[in-house]
């Protein structure tokens, strides 16, 4: 019902896609939301998407009026877990609701598989995402996994460093989790909105900053958008060794960390 509600409000159609010229269409768009030039890595490649889809992964995509607008592609994986390898929605159709409406099709497509959870990785500078993962949909951040890829020729990611957070979404929400969006008084900061470490002595809850737009600093500023990526990777892995988890994030671009996960 809730994957129905979202594909309403989205007014997008949502199915599972198979064949190769399905495939050949979420291959384009894929590349077209990273910007992928000839001769950079595609972000998953058009052989890999077709095995995927002919052995029971998943590879769905979002139609509105007949065109293909978002593609999200995943694997079995271990702990009765799907896990998103890749999710994408066409530049005219963002702010729709499509992203939402892919990974309520994805819970879908787990639940009907009896798997408990759906996980990505996602990159922790970008507050859009940030927001969207942990509060919209109440994913969890269980892990920060520095320069995970390694090296990426993709186009979004070319020369940057790709530390990404590991997130869980359980199939079946939690209802007694509610993710923080406003960090409390009592919080110290760690990070601030200049991109300035500070020690956090052990508080209970801690705030770290992100950039407003590390899009334009990795275009514009790239020796800025390094500072922010070594930064950031340093306190949240600093502080995930320490014990602390992300428990949420604030409309102004904050995490939100609480000792043992809980604010």
């Amino acid at each position: 019902m809730v994957e129905l509600l979202a594909s309403a409000r989205a007014g997008v159609r949502l199915l599972s896609l198979h064949g190769t010229a399905d495939l050949r269409r979420a291959d384009r768009l894929l590349r077209q939301v990273w910007g992928t030039r000839p001769g950079d890595d595609p972000p998953i490649s058009l052989d890999v998407m077709c095995a995927l889809a002919h052995t029971g992964g998943y590879v769905g995509g979002a139609f509105l009026e007949g065109e293909l607008v978002g593609v999200a592609a995943g694997f079995l994986a271990s702990g009765a877990s799907l896990h998103s390898h890749v999710a994408g929605v066409a530049p005219r159709a963002r702010g729709l609701g499509v992203g939402l409406a892919l990974k309520e099709h994805q819970r879908a497509w787990a639940a009907e598989r009896g798997l408990g959870s759906v996980s990505w990785t996602f990159d922790p500078l970008v507050r859009r995402n940030a927001y969207f993962n942990l509060v919209k949909l109440g994913a969890r951040a269980v892990e920060y996994l520095p320069d995970f890829y390694g090296p990426m020729t993709d186009g979004i990611n070319d020369g940057d460093v790709s530390d990404r957070l590991f997130v869980t979404w359980p199939v079946v929400p939690d209802p007694a989790f509610t993710p923080v969006t406003e960090a409390p008084e009592s919080a110290v900061t760690v990070l601030d909105e200049a991109g300035a470490v500070r020690p956090g002595n052990g508080a209970a809850v801690l705030r770290c900053a992100t950039p407003r737009d590390v899009e334009r600093l990795r275009e514009n500023e790239p020796g800025e958008a390094r500072h922010w990526r070594a930064a950031l990777g340093g306190v949240l892995g600093a502080a995930f060794a320490d014990g602390y988890r992300i428990t949420g994030f604030t409309r102004s671009g904050w995490y939100v960390l609480a000792r043992g996960g809980t604010a």
